[in-house]
């Protein structure tokens, strides 16, 4: 049954690169949504404290295109464009709201690279005079799938590094039906959110620990996964293996240098909570310094989707899911059927009864550290497919969606972790429904706090009496 696993694993990894590599061009949506054969410029002109610049002038000229264009009432412009390359863009000066004049005049004209499939652009500023020249005008990447350029509302998304992709199965296109389609996205970024929490689920249980450095964990699996695609130039099935093999290797790494030794000399939890957010600050900076601020995707093309019913999805997507379900599935049978798992289930219930029993309590926890940390970079691997980007930042701003589902489903239950995860991403997907897609995330954070003033235990968590 294990070889069977591993080779259902093995063959739905080579499909996923076998379809990101192969997939192939469709048309483009109205109005414009990237695709595999179109990219957006984007434009948003602003005045710093005042708001959006309607009615400024802008022309874009390139190798497919030289089209004149005016800032709508929300200050943005937004071009499709069917081939890729290097396309200029000129702010007409004479256009800028009165008494204004370019932030940095110097990037006037710019020159913005396109690449088929992404969403690129500028956010343009106009100052009084004397604030010229403070800086130079910052540079957006929106969203690969939805067209908006998502920086734009937060006005620095870039540098912030703020987490605003979306999926590309959140964007119904034509002939789909719009809330079965968020029903199918919310689903999938569910499964996936489930593989990446199980594992502080896991470490939670058998140690008590709140790991806030998880985040990190995440974001090593997407980042390593860039490096071995982007850098060495590896297949995609095999940059997952190496960054679900790293990711252990870290988890091995934290407990036998860190985590192991806080234990032994009797440091409380509280502290080691303390200790896990410092890691967490620690590999932010790391990821930041190595990687910049920038978008770091792992393939540069996108999956083709196909018509099921009244939905879309990309073989990419069901792919991502097919290994995610294969792992859960995985990490279920080992649980309930194998010594291991026994013994896990054993320490997570009753530590000082499982080390009297002659298990090896230490030992149990070691492995554990190894499979979450391994589950969390499989997760961040396949998340950033998903939301077809990953940057350095990505992992922490998943960690409090990771967090409420743990919370819904019950601390220390990893059944429960994967249906809060699956209700979490259903809420942040049909949250935009009403909000906006920005603050999607918002609305699970208000879950996390009616669970915890509701049912604090979760759906699956015992409730425990104090005093």
């Amino acid at each position: 049954m294990r070889r069977g696993g591993a080779g259902l694993l093995l063959v739905l990894l080579t499909a996923l690169s076998t379809i990101l590599v192969g997939g192939s061009a469709h048309a483009a949506t109205t109005p414009c949504s990237p695709d595999d054969a179109t990219a957006c410029l984007n434009v948003t002109v602003t005045v710093p404290g005042t708001g959006p610049a309607a009615g400024v002038a802008l022309s874009v000229e390139g190798a497919d295109a030289a089209v004149d264009v005016v800032t709508d009432a929300a200050g943005k412009i937004s071009v499709p464009l069917t081939a890729a390359g290097d396309y200029t863009v000129t702010v007409d000066e004479t256009t800028l709201p009165a008494g204004t004049v370019l932030k940095d005049p110097s990037a006037n004209p710019v020159v913005v690279a396109v690449v088929l499939g992404r969403s690129a652009g500028r956010i343009v500023q106009a100052v009084p005079p004397d604030q010229a020249g403070a800086a130079v005008e910052e540079t957006e990447e929106a969203d690969p799938t939805t067209g908006a350029d998502a920086g734009s509302t937060a006005g620095a998304d870039t540098e912030a590094g703020a987490e605003a992709e979306a999926s590309a199965e959140a964007s119904a296109g034509p002939g789909t039906n719009r809330y079965a389609q968020l029903v199918l996205a919310g689903t999938v970024f569910g499964v996936l959110l489930a593989l990446a929490a199980l594992g502080a689920n896991l470490i939670y249980g058998t140690t008590g620990l709140s790991n806030f450095s998880h985040g990190e964990l995440v974001t090593l699996g997407g980042m390593t996964a860039f490096m071995a695609v982007q850098w060495w130039d590896l297949p995609l099935w095999l940059a997952i293996v190496v960054s679900t093999a790293a990711g252990g290797l870290m988890g091995w790494l934290l407990n036998r240098v860190v985590f192991g030794p806080l234990r032994r000399r009797g440091v409380g939890i509280t502290q080691q909570m303390i200790v896990t957010i410092g890691l967490s600050l620690a590999m932010l900076s790391g990821f930041l310094f190595v990687f910049g601020a920038r978008p770091a995707p792992i393939v540069s093309g996108i999956s083709q989707r196909m018509q099921i019913g009244p939905v879309q999805i990309s073989g990419q997507s069901l792919v991502s899911v097919g290994i995610a379900l294969v792992v859960l599935a995985a990490v279920a049978f080992v649980l309930a059927r194998t010594r291991l798992g026994r013994a896990t289930r054993a320490v997570s219930d009753n530590p000082a009864l499982a080390a009297a029993t002659g298990i090896k309590v230490e030992s149990v926890i070691s492995r554990v550290w190894i499979v979450s940390a391994a589950l969390a970079s499989l997760g961040g691997v396949l998340l950033a497919l998903y939301l077809n980007t990953t940057r350095f930042n990505f992992g922490s701003t998943l960690l409090l969606l990771m967090f409420a589902a743990i919370t819904l489903g019950g601390l220390g239950s990893p059944l429960g972790a994967v249906l809060g995860a699956l209700v979490i991403g259903l809420v942040v997907e049909l949250s935009t429904l009403v909000l906006p897609s920005d603050m999607r995330y918002a609305s699970a954070l208000v879950i996390l706090i009616l669970v915890l003033l509701l049912r604090p235990q979760g759906i699956l968590g015992r409730a425990e009496r104090i005093g």
